[in-house]
């Protein structure tokens, strides 16, 4: 949980690296939350108000923690711009963020593994 508390602290983050364990589990976690909000708002009646406040909630960090993730295999946090594009834009980050770290040192900060 230290992961998600981690992403949470730095917030609004845009420099540095991500490794893919942080990015990936910041999704995980933020799908299963997103499916129980669904779940109360479902039993509640409030048509997803508590879902969507989640979502808007984590907006910014998400952004963040795909653009380290990005600075992690050597890529400029311009390309989530990407996700502009219907579609292929979503595959091609996806992609970008399955890969693994860059060996040692980018210009973008250490390697976190290490």
């Amino acid at each position: 949980m230290d992961w998600y508390l981690k992403v949470l602290q730095n917030y609004a983050v845009f420099t540095g690296r991500a490794r893919r364990k942080e990015f990936w589990m910041f999704i995980l976690f933020n799908i299963l939350m997103s499916i129980a909000l669904t779940i109360v708002d479902h039993m509640l009646g409030t048509y997803r108000v508590l879902s969507m406040l989640y979502s808007l909630a984590v907006i910014v960090p998400s952004i963040a923690v795909m653009v380290r993730r990005l600075h992690d295999t050597g890529r400029s946090g311009w390309w989530y711009l990407l996700v502009l594009i219907p579609f292929v834009g979503g595959i091609i980050l996806l992609v970008f963020a399955c890969q693994d770290s860059d060996p040692g040192s980018n210009r973008y900060g250490p390697n976190p593994k290490l």
